[in-house]
């Protein structure tokens, strides 16, 4: 008795906490992101005291460094990529032309369908007009966020506390860790080990692997299409890369939309078309060959489709930091799943032999069945 009311009593805390968590969702979103940066930043801070560099010093290089990257995204790739939206946005009255004299028709004529086309002339005319008045827009835009001066300076502040939480959390990273594994219970504290120490693996394999996989195919994508000449070719590399969470995903988006932009730009010139198809098959064969298998590996083992649902079910329940928060927690969840499964088929609700599991060789059971007939004695 006293054990069941033990247990309910843990169960009761654990959803108390649960909900204290959820309700403070909304403030927990630099904590939670630091708490991301920290842990991907430890290796490096590790590997800087291997050789003697006091792990402060390690914190404030590793700083340094993120904030000079920083820097130089902004100067160069912002404006780069605030001019191919530019470019992007000057395109459209193009591309809905098309819709309209190619696409549609076609459609009509060949399926059946009835499309009206009346309604795009309006969206064209409102492209055609704002389209020289990008700077207002943005102006606009800056004007409404700024319009409430209590979320800008809440937005503002969460900004400015994620460096320095991240600080003091990739300081002290090892004694917050060391004291929570104190905090274990005896009895159990090998097994938690183990679980934590598979969940680590998946997560190093996600939080750097993969997102290095994706910065390399972005790479790899925006270059090639920008020594095509692809005026949009930055802005469609980069997309590619980030689809490229999802398996195939990248691939696909990419190379729809770099021949949709090379045709806008090329026409039916093959030669440049064939090279698109060429940029993207040269980023897959680099994903599948080397990319993957040397920083990924066979790690982290979420379905294409699980990765999907994670990202969605994440930004449904929790918005912007469920989805930050999905892919990590579904690889978490993936690693007690597979211990479930292994608890559930060596118990005896599963109810088979491991005996019973081995394929019968037909010979032996051909044998078997003879030496066991009986034997007629009047022979």
């Amino acid at each position: 008795m006293a054990q069941h009311l033990k247990n309910w009593l843990l169960l009761a805390v654990l959803a108390l906490g649960l909900l204290i968590i959820y309700q403070l969702l909304p403030i927990l979103t630099p904590f939670l992101v630091s708490i991301l940066l920290a842990y991907m930043g430890d290796p490096v801070v590790d590997f800087l005291e291997r050789y003697k560099v006091p792990r402060t010093v390690g914190v404030i290089a590793v700083f340094v460094l993120v904030s000079l990257i920083m820097l130089v995204l902004l100067l160069v790739l912002v404006p780069m990529i605030g001019r191919q939206l530019v470019s992007l946005y000057g395109l459209t009255p193009q591309l809905i032309d098309w819709l309209q004299d190619s696409a549609l028709p076609w459609l009509q004529l060949q399926l059946g369908i009835s499309a009206k086309i009346d309604s795009l002339d309006s969206i064209k005319q409102m492209f055609s007009e704002n389209l020289g008045k990008t700077t207002d827009v943005m102006q606009m835009l800056l004007a409404k966020i700024t319009a409430s001066s209590v979320v800008f300076l809440g937005w503002l502040a969460n900004m400015l506390l994620i460096p320095v939480v991240t600080f003091y959390l990739l300081r002290d990273w090892d004694i917050l860790v060391a004291k929570l594994r104190r905090l274990l219970p005896r009895k159990n504290e090998k097994l938690v080990v183990n679980l934590i120490a598979e969940c680590h693996e998946v997560l190093g394999a996600f939080m750097r692997g993969q997102l290095l996989v994706m910065l390399a195919l972005g790479v790899v994508y925006a270059a090639g299409l920008m020594v095509l000449g692809l005026e949009l070719g930055l802005l469609i590399g980069l997309l590619a890369g980030l689809a490229s969470l999802v398996p195939y995903m990248g691939f696909i988006v990419g190379i729809g939309a770099a021949l949709i932009a090379g045709l806008f730009q090329f026409g039916l010139d093959p030669y440049l078309l064939l090279g698109i198809v060429a940029v993207f098959a040269i980023g897959q064969a680099l994903e599948s060959m080397l990319l993957t298998p040397l920083l990924v590996g066979d790690r982290i083992g979420l379905h294409p489709v699980a990765v999907i649902f994670a990202i969605l079910a994440g930004g449904q329940l929790f918005g912007f930091t469920g989805v930050l928060l999905a892919l990590p927690v579904a690889a978490v969840i993936m690693v007690l799943l597979r211990h479930l499964y292994t608890l559930y088929t060596d118990s005896n609700m599963y109810g088979q032999s491991n005996a019973a599991e081995q394929p019968i060789n037909p010979v032996e059971a051909k044998q078997t069945s003879v030496c066991e007939q009986p034997i007629n004695e009047s022979t």
